[in-house]
């Protein structure tokens, strides 16, 4: 059964980075475009980024430019985000999805059709 874990999230001060990891497990995601996305309590969910795996194409969120990087390990069946530069947007919670209709990283970024969330992993930036 495909499945997908989110985990790295945790407490850091403005300014500060962190790593978060999707662990896939039941495929391989090296056809797939894989997402990060991110709901703050009150609002919609939104796409940060996405990369398809297939053929290398990223895409990212126009508030995240410059200080996100989502890649792939691909021996280790994960995709991460590295978080720079966090900013204080009190406490946000991140999940991963995979494209299984094939949209490609901007599409399935923007207008995300996904079955399931996962539990997502939650990322506070405070002082």
């Amino acid at each position: 059964q495909e499945r997908l874990v989110e985990s790295g999230g945790g407490l850091v001060q403005p300014g500060g980075s962190l790593r978060l990891s999707c662990a896939a497990s039941g495929f391989t995601f090296d056809h797939y475009t894989i997402g990060w996305f991110r709901q703050a309590p009150g609002k919609e969910r939104e796409g940060v980024s996405c990369l398809d795996a297939s053929n290398g194409n990223t895409y990212y969120a126009d508030s995240v430019k410059g200080r996100f990087t989502i890649s792939r390990d691909i021996a280790k069946n994960t995709v991460y985000l590295q978080m720079n530069s966090l900013k204080p947007e009190g406490t946000v919670v991140y999940y991963c999805a995979a494209d299984w209709r094939d949209y490609g990283a901007y599409i399935f970024c923007t207008e995300p059709e996904v079955d399931s969330w996962g539990q997502g992993t939650q990322v506070t930036v405070s002082s």
